[in-house]
């Protein structure tokens, strides 16, 4: 197991001025930020980097969703980052999510879910690579 994960805070949370309120949620879930940035997505890089959902009916309003704000991008450690990151998120629809999660209290249905978690090890490190270089992270 990896110790590292990658999480993005979405368009809605931040248009909503939630940034803040996550991360200290996440660092008081014992996670330390290796690498941290705010961007805006072209339609490209939504396209390429949500490319495994291609095919399903939603894709295209995920990738216009999106690009409709800035995000932030992160990669965390902790032990365990990549199951511990999916338990303090929560649930993808919130209304599921447990209590005190992530997605519980940020999030406001299915699609505008607040922030995104990597669901492997091997994602993690993928996603990560997507958005920061080797100086970018510490």
């Amino acid at each position: 197991m990896s110790n590292r994960t990658f999480t993005m805070i979405k368009p809605d949370a931040t248009s909503k001025g939630y940034t803040g309120a996550i991360l200290d949620q996440i660092i008081k879930s014992g996670f330390s930020i290796k690498a941290l940035k705010w961007t805006k997505l072209t339609p490209s890089q939504a396209g390429e980097f949500y490319a495994v959902h291609s095919e399903r009916a939603f894709y295209g309003e995920l990738v216009e969703y999106m690009c409709s704000g800035p995000i932030i991008a992160a990669i965390l450690e902790k032990e365990n980052a990549v199951s511990d990151f999916r338990k303090l998120i929560g649930a993808t629809n919130p209304a599921n999510a447990e209590e005190g999660t992530i997605r519980k209290k940020f999030a406001t249905s299915i699609a505008e879910n607040a922030v995104h978690g990597s669901d492997s090890d091997e994602n993690a490190t993928i996603e990560g690579d997507f958005f920061f270089s080797k100086l970018e992270r510490f």
